[in-house]
């Protein structure tokens, strides 16, 4: 088995070193700020759509006393489109820490990493790893996939006992002397070669001593646990305009999309017909101050990790100020510099504020 994992390691870097073409801004990065922000990026993001990201990020805030300095508002407007907010949360609220209670350093051990608000083991090993070179294996959904095949390895990932395996073999397999240069190998490999769907077996560097792929189960590998149901829920958006403005509104806690800006939400437990809409009490009591419904947008649809958000907007133009707690009246300029969700900047980038400002 020695000689497995060895000969295993051994070929990885081989492959990294004369086949590895897998080219990405922050690849070889020694800035833990850097590399801290692509991590966060990644976090359920296609590389992709979040180098993109990344790019942006940097050219705003090009230190952590920059980005912990910048307004709320302003870094959330551009993390908007990517989704899971909360990851953008806390990435504020980690850099002020470090920004304060670090006078901008970024701590250099793997304990203080993984302390750090919004960092688990992967983005801890990562950053510890690639900044510092110190000796932490990476395990993300790439090593999960390798090392299960590889080894032939049928323990759920998911499970306690499956991340305690393949935790204790990654850090057995890692190179000591360049644990950041294995790490980015070991992820690159699981992207490229060793996907999830149609792996480049044939190619594969490695083929000769995959259990997997010498027994034939390259596609029952890695066991995973069932996704549980998303839940589904309808919303359905009125634009209040009256007087050039529209009506919007900061969402609470405890529930998706905090702090990001909305319009006047029905949330209904099915799908809806205009008609129907129209009997709720509020729009009927909207509609009795000379209100006029302009637009019906079609319907649009949003997966979440555990929702699927369907519905649309209802442009609803008024003679009298809507009667709305909670909510205020902004211009169309200044509808533009508010994070919306996804689901919200969806319609109004395909809408191009067309049918809010006609």
């Amino acid at each position: 088995m020695a000689d497995k994992k060895a000969l295993f390691t051994k070929n990885l870097l081989l492959w990294n070193k004369n086949k590895n073409r897998r080219e990405m801004p922050w690849k070889g990065e020694k800035d833990p700020y850097k590399i801290w922000l692509s991590e966060i990026i990644l976090q359920q993001t296609r590389v992709e759509q979040g180098w993109e990201y990344y790019n942006r990020f940097l050219k705003n805030y090009k230190t952590v006393k920059k980005l912990a300095n910048a307004p709320d508002e302003k870094i959330f407007k551009l993390w908007e489109g990517l989704g899971y907010y909360s990851r953008c949360k806390n990435l504020i609220a980690t850099a002020r820490f470090i920004a304060k209670e670090k006078n901008g350093k970024f701590p250099d051990t793997y304990e203080e990493i993984l302390a750090l608000k919004g960092i688990g083991p992967y983005t801890a090993a990562a950053i510890a790893s690639f900044a510092f070179d110190l000796p932490h294996a990476v395990v993300d959904g790439n090593v999960f996939r390798v090392l299960s095949r590889y080894f032939g390895i049928g323990k759920n990932i998911s499970s306690s006992a499956g991340k305690k395996t393949f935790t204790s073999l990654a850090g057995e397999l890692l190179y000591q002397k360049q644990p950041g240069i294995y790490n980015q190998a070991i992820m690159d490999f699981g992207a490229v070669i060793c996907k999830p769907q149609k792996p480049l077996c044939t190619i594969c560097p490695l083929k000769k001593e995959c259990v997997a792929l010498l027994q034939s189960r390259v596609e029952k590998l890695p066991v995973k646990a069932k996704q549980a149901e998303r839940k589904k829920r309808w919303f359905y958006y009125l634009i209040i305009e009256h007087g050039g403005k529209v009506y919007v509104r900061k969402r609470g806690n405890n529930d998706i999309w905090e702090n990001l800006y909305e319009f006047l939400l029905l949330e209904t437990g099915k799908t809806n017909t205009l008609e129907k809409i129209k009997a709720d009490p509020l729009l009927k009591k909207i509609m009795q101050n000379k209100s006029v419904i302009k637009a019906v947008s079609k319907l649009y649809l949003q997966h979440l990790s555990h929702q699927t958000i369907e519905g649309s907007f209802i442009h609803i133009c008024t003679k009298k100020p809507p009667a709305l707690e909670g909510f205020e009246a902004v211009s169309f300029s200044k509808l533009r510099q508010l994070p919306f969700p996804r689901f919200i900047t969806r319609y109004l980038t395909e809408s191009g504020y067309k049918a809010l400002e006609r």
